[in-house]
């Protein structure tokens, strides 16, 4: 039957920094030499982006452009040559402080706006990768909404950009197992928590693309209605030797990124012949796609997957608005560009793709 989506819901945090504040905080904290300073407006100023939110308080940020310490938060710069930012301890203790009102915040909106009683819910998926605390986000959720005590839980943990992809696929599943489950999904993740300080190239760009917010959508194994939609179908491809393409790590001083100039051309050379192969066990193939959820990893992932699906100018127009309005918030984006088509009622049926370590995409199939 499918996964018939009754309600979204997204939050973001109040912080809103364009990419020219991105770019005089990125010179505060990383220091770069006068070299790397003249390379670094560019990776901001053609990054695709306009605005992004942050969990940081605006005062935080005043004071790293001021070169003051009134907020004294953690996140401000020591001064120290080499200074690696807070320790990875830290930065956990501001997630777990933070990521849980967001999480709620999105989640209210989505049961709102499915007009299921919060104790009608029978499955709780939550999804994140950028950090770790039990009890979690699940059980915060469940005394903010008041959930029942019987709820079942599920957690998708460190999967990277296409994490919601995944809880969606597990959604899917508990709502077709049981007609009455009736599954909320919450997506959240705080990338501003892991800024990286000092000078790396690839970590340069990770700054000035992640950004902060949570997603949420309620759903279950409903008869398909004009005005709802559907997912009834998944899939997912690991792209042969590329395990070094794109990498999430824990350290001492925060989660670290890699992502290798060689990304796009990977997703360019695998993606098309295994989407068309995974459409066609469905009786479709590109040409029929109404609409694309295409998660906007950066502005050249963006391009080489509409290039190599021939996809015409504007086709993917909700990714290229949310990337240029909220940025990479990793997981949550794609329910973002979900809920953008879901209002506009866009053509279907809709294809959501995401790309994550190993390199894999991941897919959803919307009717």
């Amino acid at each position: 039957m499918g996964f018939t989506i009754l309600g979204i819901g997204t939050a973001v945090p109040p912080t809103t920094i364009d990419q020219i504040t991105g770019l005089r905080v990125a010179e505060s904290l990383c220091r770069p030499t006068e070299e790397r300073a003249t390379w670094l407006p560019g990776i901001y100023g053609q990054s695709g982006i306009r605005t992004r939110h942050m969990m940081m308080a605006g005062e935080v940020v005043q004071d790293m452009l001021g070169k003051t310490c009134h907020s004294q938060s953690i996140f401000l710069p020591t001064g120290e040559p080499g200074d690696p930012g807070p320790t990875t301890a830290e930065r956990m203790l501001y997630y777990v402080e933070h990521a849980s009102p967001l999480a709620t915040e999105a989640a209210q909106k989505a049961i709102e706006n499915s007009g299921i009683a919060p104790r009608d819910l029978t499955h709780l998926v939550t999804v994140s990768c950028t950090g770790f605390h039990a009890p979690g986000v699940d059980i915060d959720l469940v005394a903010a909404l008041g959930l029942r005590a019987t709820i079942e839980r599920t957690h998708i943990g460190f999967m990277g950009c296409h994490g919601a992809l995944n809880g969606l696929r597990a959604a899917r599943a508990f709502a077709e197992a049981d007609p009455k489950a009736r599954v909320l999904l919450c997506a959240t993740e705080l990338c501003s928590v892991h800024y990286y300080y000092r000078w790396d190239p690839q970590k340069m760009i990770a700054n000035a693309l992640f950004a902060d917010g949570a997603a949420a959508v309620v759903g279950g194994a409903l008869p398909q209605r004009k005005d709802h939609w559907q997912m009834t179908a998944s899939g997912s491809r690991l792209f042969p030797g590329t395990t070094d393409a794109m990498t999430w790590s824990v350290t001492d001083h925060g989660f670290e990124m890699t992502l290798a100039k060689k990304v796009p051309g990977l997703i360019a050379e695998h993606l098309p012949a295994w989407l068309d192969s995974w459409l066609q066990s469905h009786g479709l193939t590109v040409s029929d796609i109404g609409s694309w959820a295409i998660h906007p990893g950066g502005p050249r992932i963006l391009s080489a997957v509409e290039e190599a699906l021939g996809l015409p100018p504007g086709e993917a127009w909700a990714s290229h608005e949310v990337f240029a309005e909220y940025g990479n918030m990793s997981s949550p984006t794609v329910l973002f560009i979900l809920d953008r088509l879901v209002r506009k009622d866009a053509p279907r049926p809709c294809v959501a793709l995401g790309f994550g370590p190993g390199l894999t995409a991941e897919a959803a199939l919307f009717r």
